[in-house]
């Protein structure tokens, strides 16, 4: 006979050790016990005869106690243990409450401190403290949809600061990301946060001229671990100061390791004229290094997917982004700033000659362009100073400090 509310009730404990056993029909029982009124399910998978608890009464009425006991049934019926998708929710529930954004931020910070300098370390971290943990950070990562980080970066947007909630979303976007590769999350949320903010004002490529922050620099770039083509393009940067699109579509058809040249071909640069890059020996030893990796294909720097297509215009800032150097600070386009600034301001090159080396237009005295070749032995001298430069401030050799500032 099923069970009323009313009988449940009055139901008693008549003394007996293993309790009073009311059932309900359906493998469904009332189990009354001193300690109290417990529900169970009886039923049989993979022939073997189990329990499975259903709750406490009152908190679980018999209604409840109902609807409990055919989910299990429905789950029994497409092959699934009750009792085990019971244990699994648990320890779901268990993982997703020890997974919160803070402890997954902290994670990655820490995994990803190497490619950051000490000072940007503790600007990332602080940051996140600040802004985004007394938010976010007790919550679940899994849990945390798009509308959550948007009301933590848009209070930052009201104060002003732009460009730092436009930064911090990045870095919250890897957090992200890195709980998708370690099965925190499900996916990066910060991806449908396109345009929510106020744009930031445009300004000047950000770059690093000081010699001393160009040295921290060099040594962050020598450290990075990302993927060898990225690494390559990375160290390569500083070393040859093009616009950022040259050495993304670069061949190796372009290149003459043997004469130490690098001719980029008219159409791919924006002045439409021919450009001539003298390659030192830093330079060649990288470019070498590459070449037993992707000089079998066309593209010097091909895409990671596929090698019909070369690299990712973003590949060198999100470089730069992972190592901790934001867009305020430093972009793939700033190494030509910062080439330009310390050649001419420490080093004392000829202004003329960076700016051919900048594939800017330089002008004879009677008004006329210099040829792609102009000044280059004089060029090719220049560039391995430069290179030979780069490696003093990497390995802490003294640093020159400017001397008129920066341009």
């Amino acid at each position: 006979m099923a069970l009323t509310d009313t009988f449940i009730r009055q139901a008693k404990h008549d003394g007996k050790p293993a309790g009073n056993k009311f059932t309900d029909g359906q493998g469904l029982f009332l189990l009354v016990k001193s300690s109290g009124k417990y529900w169970r399910l009886n039923y049989r998978f993979n022939d073997k005869q189990k329990t499975l608890a259903l709750g406490v009464y009152p908190a679980v009425s018999l209604a409840k106690a109902r609807k409990r006991r055919e989910a299990a049934r429905e789950l029994i019926a497409d092959g699934i243990d009750p009792a085990q998708a019971k244990r699994d929710d648990k320890q779901a529930r268990a993982d997703s409450a020890a997974n919160t954004f803070e402890a997954v931020a902290r994670t990655w910070l820490k995994k990803t401190a190497t490619n950051r300098v000490e000072s940007t370390q503790g600007k990332l971290t602080t940051w996140l403290e600040k802004d985004i943990f007394p938010y976010i950070g007790s919550k679940p990562i899994i849990e945390i949809g798009p509308r959550d980080v948007l009301a933590a970066v848009q209070k930052m947007e009201a104060r002003g600061a732009i460009e730092t909630a436009h930064r911090i979303k990045q870095i919250c976007g890897q957090v992200f990301r890195y709980a998708v590769a370690t099965g925190s999350a499900e996916r990066d949320v910060t991806s449908d946060l396109k345009g929510a903010l106020a744009s930031v004002p445009k300004t000047n490529y950000a770059a690093i001229t000081e010699p001393k922050q160009a040295a921290d620099l060099m040594r962050s770039i020598h450290g990075y671990s990302g993927h060898p083509y990225a690494t390559a393009a990375l160290k390569l940067s500083p070393l040859l100061f093009v616009r950022p699109g040259e050495p993304r579509a670069a061949e190796w058809v372009e290149f003459d390791l043997d004469a130490a040249e690098w001719r980029i071909p008219a159409e791919k640069m924006k002045m439409k004229t021919q450009h001539m890059v003298p390659l030192s020996l830093q330079s060649l030893a990288i470019l070498r290094e590459l070449h037993r990796i992707t000089g079998h294909g066309k593209f010097v720097f091909p895409s990671i997917r596929t090698s019909e297509r070369s690299m990712s215009e973003n590949t060198i800032n999100a470089a730069l982004r992972s190592m901790g150097y934001s867009k305020e600070v430093m972009t793939g386009h700033g190494f030509r700033a910062m080439a330009r600034t310390i050649m001419d301001e420490v080093l004392g090159e000829r202004v003329d000659l960076i700016e051919h080396q900048l594939a800017h237009a330089v002008k004879d005295p009677n008004g006329r362009a210099y040829n792609r070749t102009a000044h280059l032995p004089a060029r090719r001298e220049m560039m391995q100073r430069w290179a030979d430069y780069l490696d003093k401030l990497r390995v802490g050799a003294e640093v020159i400090p400017l001397r008129s500032g920066t341009i």
